[in-house]
């Protein structure tokens, strides 16, 4: 037993690796399949989105556990060294630098090399006049029934948003009594419409819009009688690393209930 406990003090801190940072450098060398030019560029493609499902999952579950950590009461610190508000500032600090490798992948090298092989994704003010003829019917007739916006004011607090889900936080101007009035409005963009709208062509051309920035040109329609100020996308990814406190049968049948409600909101 002493031999044991001899064995454990000869490791320190500097001998173990955190089990997180190790795991985002592992979904980094998926994304440097992305940016290895001597892969195939739908290959690239495939790992560039498997990079970002795995954050996704990193963030829902190892996240999400470190900041229950971070909201205990208790404070100690793991194998590597480190407590759970050390690694979740590591966390951050190594993410954003990944994210904006990706982001730079994606508009230097992914897309621009799409676009050499015909398939290519436009902005709105790239479009031809045909081209915008039939984005405004197709908004009419695919999107415009399907979106419902939402006020964010004292009578309507943030609304209960999707896992994952697109979003946009729109900002207004309206003139009230000839004071003018700013508000913020979130509208949800729909999971029944594919991301991609793909243009009509008669060749073999394939040119794509983003349903975001489409449904973003066509903002003033949803608001009418305001002043659109801007918009900006986001996305909420909420926690399931479910916590139960198993002696407060109270506590367990209300996250029973809440983990339900998840799941009856992302089917």
């Amino acid at each position: 037993m002493q031999a044991d406990k001899t064995k454990r003090a000869a490791f320190g801190p500097a001998h173990f690796i955190n089990r997180e940072l190790s795991w985002l450098e592992f979904n980094r060398r998926v994304l440097d399949e992305a940016l290895d030019p001597q892969n195939p560029l739908l290959e690239r493609i495939k790992f560039f989105c498997i990079f970002s499902s795995n954050l996704d999952e990193f963030f829902e579950v190892r996240v999400a556990g470190i900041k229950q950590q971070m909201e205990s009461e208790v404070v100690e610190r793991s194998l590597d060294g480190l407590t759970a508000t050390e690694t979740f500032r590591a966390v951050t600090k190594r993410v954003r630098e990944m994210v904006e490798a990706q982001y730079a992948c994606w508009r230097q090298q992914l897309r621009p090399e799409l676009a050499e092989n015909g398939i290519r994704f436009l902005e709105i003010h790239e479009l031809s006049p045909a081209d915008m003829a039939w984005i405004q019917d197709y908004y009419r007739a695919e999107v415009r029934p399907v979106l419902t916006p939402l006020a964010i004011d004292p009578a309507h607090p943030f609304p209960q948003l999707l896992n994952k889900s697109l979003n946009m936080m729109v900002q207004v101007e309206m003139v009230l009594a000839g004071q003018p009035l700013r508000h913020l409005a979130v509208v949800q963009v729909p999971r029944v419409l594919p991301r991609l709208v793909k243009l009509p062509r008669t060749n073999s051309a394939q040119d794509y819009v983003f349903l975001g920035p489409l449904i973003g040109h066509f903002l003033a329609d949803l608001f009418p009688g305001t002043k659109i100020l801007g918009y900006w996308h986001f996305r909420i990814t909420r926690n399931s690393e479910l916590y139960i406190d198993e002696e407060e049968i109270a506590n367990l049948l209300k996250a029973e209930s809440s983990l339900l409600w998840v799941i009856r909101k992302c089917q």
